[in-house]
């Protein structure tokens, strides 16, 4: 068990914490109307629902159902990589309409926790070139795991990515991402730029030395963009890349900062591909740094979801619950 950091936060720290969880499903949900299309650069970019899958306006896809398995867990002032299995495996049992051909594969194999421990580093062992994006789609609320102790996000981030997705490009985007989301939490001020590049950047030192230095370029490709070079982006590389590409491309309004939310998740999806869950990655980031009272309030009206097929609906204000939970 990853033990997790104390409380005693400030209230714009709380409303990052809150903005990591709804940032990156109102990201997984806008875009899940586009997803597997390549949208122009004049489409308006709406929470219309449809896509491959027939979701709602405002439904979260496999993304935020996986991210919500890990919080609930965060929300019990824990994190125990086994029962977070647990909680996948349910999840995956009550035959949800969108799961990973990566994540299907792995959870298939197991009948609880421990055994999804093993079981996806068995597969990585056995597939050695599938890096899917699947880790890193659900990792915005891992962070909150050890706010204030960035070993312990990084050792809870690579726990949770290997259990489905222990590539160590996975794993890596899944660090990264995840100490970038706590440098935000716990630094941002509305009053000062925050360096996304430099952010993530941080979190290479938690990387063994080859890792690191092959990331160090990854990101420099990423920076450089421009965004539209990141499609295809169903693996992590490419999710990770296009994800950072399309916040820091985003110019950030003068007169409504916040505004950068909601532009910046506009540019993700228009990369196309997988682009829910791009935007749901950039979400988790974006909302760490604006915190949640920049996502509008339209699009958090829709918000919602279920842990299992035909489960209660969780919605945009249940997932604030959760995430003040996970830090109290």
């Amino acid at each position: 068990m990853v033990e997790k950091a104390g409380n005693g936060f400030s209230e714009q720290q709380v409303n990052r914490a809150i903005g990591a969880v709804c940032g990156g499903a109102v990201g997984d949900a806008l875009g899940a109307g586009y997803e597997f299309t390549n949208p122009s650069s004049d489409q308006e970019i709406i929470m219309k629902g449809g896509g491959a899958f027939g979701w709602a306006p405002g439904e979260w896809t496999d993304d935020t159902a996986m991210a919500l398995a890990i919080l609930d867990e965060l929300a019990l002032e824990r994190c125990d990589i086994e029962s977070i299995g647990d909680n996948f495996l349910a999840w995956y049992a009550s035959s949800p309409p969108d799961v990973g051909i990566q994540t299907s594969s792995v959870l298939s194999s197991a009948r609880n926790g421990a055994e999804l421990i093993k079981a996806g580093h068995e597969f990585y062992a056995n597939n050695p070139d599938r890096s899917g994006n699947g880790g890193l789609m659900r990792t915005g609320p891992v962070a909150l795991s050890g706010l204030g102790d960035r070993e312990v996000v990084a050792e809870s981030a690579a726990a949770i990515a290997a259990l489905t997705h222990a590539h160590h490009d996975s794993t890596a985007a899944c660090v990264l991402w995840s100490l970038a989301i706590e440098e935000a939490i716990m630094t941002a001020s509305d009053n000062t730029v925050f360096e996304w590049e430099r952010a993530v950047r941080n979190g290479l030192k938690y990387l063994d030395e080859d890792t690191a230095s092959r990331w160090d370029t990854i990101i420099d490709a990423a920076v450089q963009g421009p965004s539209g070079l990141f499609n295809p982006n169903g693996f992590a590389l490419g999710a990770f890349m296009a994800a950072l590409s399309a916040i820091i491309e985003t110019p950030v309004p003068e007169e409504n900062p916040k505004q950068h939310f909601a532009n910046a998740l506009e540019t993700a999806i228009r990369i196309g591909d997988d682009c829910d869950t791009v935007a749901a990655i950039a979400g988790s980031l974006l909302g760490a740094r604006w915190g949640a009272d920049a996502i509008p309030e339209d699009w958090a009206k829709l918000i919602h979801g279920s842990r299992t097929k035909g489960s209660k609906s969780v919605s945009f204000e249940d997932l604030r619950e959760l995430a003040a939970k996970a830090i109290s």
